[in-house]
Order: structure tokens, then C-alpha cells, then sequence
């Protein structure tokens, strides 16, 4: 009998042990549009994001909302919902499934209405980079007033990847500075002339560090007309005044730029609030230019709508051969912090060709060895 009976409780134990490797397996899957929770099952509030791969741990950083959704009366024209500002937070994860809340690592200020972090203002798109220098993380952010005419970019930095960030204040980047390739025909440009004076427009941006740790500031500028890119100091912490419009009256925002075999590829979408709409893509031999625009690299159902979510990053996965996750945000302009996370991985073809294809669950051997 006790034989029978310990034969039937090792029978047991294994069908739980498969059991819960089976759940473990199948949880461990990323599914686009779905509620995403984090180990200590909270939803994950990480929005306008950016990652940050450092000491084989992705750090996760984005724009906590939280409260209530409402419309202020300077952005009721074109619809601007919005959630007072909390702060910014931080994730990590070894395997990009399961992410460990970090904390809230930038902090709004509530005693003081002309700061930038005050709980009034905008604080959007936070990406980090890890300065091998200066042995700092730095932060920079999208800044700007509750009606967006402040359209400034802020930094931070933090002797670690959770923080916490000490705000350094924000710009309009490169002040006194033509771009490059400027006629004197465009510097008649009253436009481009004011700009030259105050600085540049900076809204939706992000921070790309190429192989040989220079760092470049990509940001909608011009009223969001126009794309700039901008060289960054060594130090990351201002830029050098050495920038170049790119796709000039294209009306781009929401940056995403990655490198593969001695390329350079820009994702973004359209300017239509929070409405989605066909994601861009272009490519390059060299960061300034020149780049060629190519399709909208989205393919099947809901593809002119990039899925209805709007790009904010590409992932390039560690140990991975052509492993790339685009990373996008599904908004809901009604309910803001129940807008989800769209990730996706990215297919190449022959020459530059690129393909984002909808995947109800997926998981990273997608990618092959």
C-alpha cells in the first residue's frame, strides 16, 4: 500500500511540476494590447518609453499616468487629454517578460508652479543613456507647458540605473546655431531666423548613442513640421550646436532610431494627436543624412494604423542576430493610464527592406539562436 501510495504522490508532484512549467511557459509570452503586470502584479505604467540595456539588465523607463484624464481649455482645439504629471518610472526585467517595478525615479515637484516637473507641466518620451565616461545615466525628456509652447527638452542624471535623477533644467537646443547645409536664402527665413535667436522647438524626441559613444538628440521641431537632429556634448548633458533638418515639412513625431549592419534606420508616426495613422521609416549610411524615406513597414490587418499604437522605441534584444522589438504605445486619449503597450518584432529582407507583422502572443525565439 505504501508502495502504491508513493507512486501515486510521485505521480501527482510530476503532474504539478509540468503544470506549472507549462504556465510558466505560457506566461511567458508577450501579447501586444494586453494588460501587462509586473512582478509584484501591477499594472505596468511605463508609457512614451525607452530602454536602457546595461550590465545585461533592460531598464524600462516611462511616463507614469495615473488620475484622472481631462481636457484643459487651451488644448480642447485639437483634443490634448492629459493627466497631471507623476513622475517617471523604471523597470527591469533579464528577459523582457518579467519586469520589477523600480520606482518612481524622477519625482514631480508640487510646491512650485514654474518648475518643470510641477505636477501642471508635460513631461514626456524619458530615455536614458549610460555615459561609459562620465560613469553617469542620463535622462533626457520632452518638456513643456500644459498648451505645449514651451516645446523644451529636459536632463537628468543618476549615479544609477533606478535612480533616483537630480533635474538639471531644460533647453531649446542650439541657440546662435544655423544647421548645417543652411542657405542664406534660409536664413532670411523668419522662422528659422527667431529659432537662431532662442533655440530650437523640441517636442516628441529620442537619444540614439552610436558605436563610438557619440550621442545624437532626435526631436520634432518647427511646430512639429519639421525633424532635427542634434550632437550632443561628451558629456550628454548639452549639445555641441551641430544639428541638421531632416525631413523637412514631413510632420513627423514619436522617434525610434536603431542601427544594423552599418545602417541607420528611423521610425516614427505622423502628426495627428492621438489618433493613429501609417507608421514612417527611412534609412541611412550615415546619421546626417542623406535619408531615404521607404513604406510604411507595417503589414496586415490594422497596418495603416501601425496597429493602432504610435512607435516610441526599438529594442535591440541581447545575444540576438537580427533581433530587434519595435515598441509602441497604444493610447487611450479617454482613459490615459489604461493606455497598452504594442511590441512587435521586426523582419528584414533583402537590401533595406523592413516588416513589423501583428502577433496575437509571441516570444523571443521568434528570433531563432
Amino acid at each position: 500500500m505504501k508502495t502504491i501510495l508513493s507512486q501515486v504522490c510521485t505521480i501527482l508532484f510530476v503532474s504539478l511540476l509540468l503544470s506549472s512549467c507549462m504556465e510558466t511557459k505560457e506566461s511567458a509570452k508577450i501579447m501586444p494590447g494586453e494588460i501587462w503586470l509586473d512582478t509584484d502584479g501591477n499594472f505596468i505604467n511605463a508609457h512614451g518609453g525607452g530602454m536602457l540595456i546595461y550590465n545585461n539588465t533592460y531598464y524600462w523607463y516611462g511616463e507614469m499616468k495615473s488620475g484622472e484624464t481631462y481636457t484643459p481649455e487651451c488644448n480642447k482645439e485639437w483634443g490634448g487629454t492629459r493627466v497631471d504629471v507623476t513622475g517617471v518610472s523604471c523597470y527591469s526585467s533579464k528577459d523582457l517578460i518579467n519586469w520589477q517595478y523600480e520606482g518612481n525615479v524622477l519625482p514631480v515637484v508640487t510646491d512650485n508652479p514654474g518648475h518643470d516637473l510641477h505636477t501642471s507641466k508635460v513631461v514626456e518620451r524619458p530615455k536614458v543613456v549610460y555615459n561609459a565616461k562620465t560613469k553617469k545615466f542620463v535622462m533626457w525628456m520632452h518638456i513643456d507647458s500644459m498648451d505645449y509652447s514651451k516645446a523644451s527638452s529636459g536632463v537628468a542624471t543618476s549615479d544609477s540605473p533606478t535612480g533616483p535623477f537630480t533635474y538639471i533644467g531644460s533647453t531649446r537646443p542650439n541657440a546662435g546655431f544655423w544647421p548645417l547645409d543652411v542657405s542664406e536664402d534660409d536664413k532670411k527665413d523668419g522662422n528659422l531666423a527667431e529659432d537662431f535667436e532662442t533655440g530650437q522647438m523640441a517636442r516628441d524626441m529620442t537619444i540614439f548613442v552610436d558605436d563610438d559613444g557619440k550621442a545624437y538628440h532626435f526631436y520634432s521641431s518647427e511646430n512639429n513640421v519639421t525633424q532635427h537632429i542634434a550632437e550632443l556634448s561628451d558629456d550628454y548633458l548639452s549639445h555641441t550646436g551641430k544639428y541638421k533638418r531632416l525631413f523637412i515639412d514631413r510632420s513627423m513625431e514619436a522617434a525610434a532610431v536603431f542601427k544594423r549592419e552599418g545602417k541607420y534606420y528611423f521610425m516614427a508616426s505622423g502628426c495627428t494627436a492621438w489618433d493613429p495613422n501609417p507608421a514612417r521609416l527611412a534609412v541611412a549610411e550615415n546619421i546626417w543624412g542623406p535619408w531615404e524615406e521607404l513604406d510604411n513597414p507595417c503589414v496586415g490587418e490594422n497596418a495603416e494604423l501601425t496597429f493602432i499604437s504610435q512607435s516610441t522605441y526599438v529594442i535591440p534584444v541581447q545575444g540576438g542576430k537580427d533581433a530587434f522589438i519595435f515598441m509602441a504605445d497604444r493610447w487611450n486619449k479617454d482613459d490615459l493610464k489604461d493606455s497598452r503597450y504594442i511590441w512587435l518584432p521586426i523582419e528584414f529582407g533583402d537590401k533595406d527592406s523592413v516588416s513589423i507583422k501583428w502577433h496575437d502572443e509571441w516570444d523571443l525565439d521568434i528570433f531563432g539562436e
